[in-house]
């Protein structure tokens, strides 16, 4: 028990080993999955690893197979941040590797924050999604995206084979969510293949 406990605290900090087999990283994730890694900004039992997507650096260069992201990134500053995931996703993964990524799509939100017939409450729940909920710096969104906006920000990082797809099909996540329309934008990319 005490060499398991010792095991858990060195994956919350310690660097990937790049010898080690390349891992499935679930970035943002809530529910513990035997095939994916966990790494999440705040830390609870499902959690594999602890910090922020922006700062890889415990992972070595094409260490991961697959990354999932789901309603991660618009937590993210649009000036630095952003790009500076993106292109870490883009490095630990491996030589054609996926990322898999789901966002609020603005322009959804947008159409049924216009819509006529939104009441003032069903408005404002749209701007919690839009914003987010803001209970804490975890809760606030710093950028919203488009499939354009978000396929220049991937194709910028390096990304190939972007396609927007209705449903990712990893996670029963907020990706699926629907507010009278499906609300996620639902992206996949992959890394280069290696020359």
């Amino acid at each position: 028990m005490f060499v398991s406990l010792l095991k858990k605290i060195f994956s919350l900090s310690g660097r990937h080993n790049a010898g080690t087999p390349a891992i499935r990283l679930h970035i943002g994730g809530q529910i513990a999955h035997r095939d994916w890694k966990i790494l999440n900004v705040l830390p609870g039992p499902h959690v594999d690893y602890l910090g922020h997507c922006a700062d890889l650096s415990r992972f070595a260069d094409d260490s991961i197979l697959e990354i999932y992201a789901s309603h991660v990134i618009e937590h993210l500053r649009f000036q630095k941040e952003l790009p500076a995931a993106l292109r870490e996703f883009n490095r630990v993964l491996t030589a054609g590797g996926t990322l898999q990524v789901s966002i609020p799509d603005l322009d959804i939100l947008c159409k049924l924050f216009l819509d006529p017939e939104m009441s003032l409450k069903q408005r404002m729940q749209i701007m919690g999604i839009i914003y987010g909920s803001q209970v804490g710096e975890a809760d606030c969104h710093h950028v919203d995206l488009n499939e354009e906006s978000l396929t220049a920000c991937l194709h910028d990082a390096s990304f190939t084979d972007i396609v927007r797809v209705e449903n990712v099909g990893l996670f029963d996540d907020t990706s699926n969510m629907v507010y009278k329309l499906p609300i996620s934008l639902n992206m996949t990319a992959r890394k280069p293949p290696a020359k």
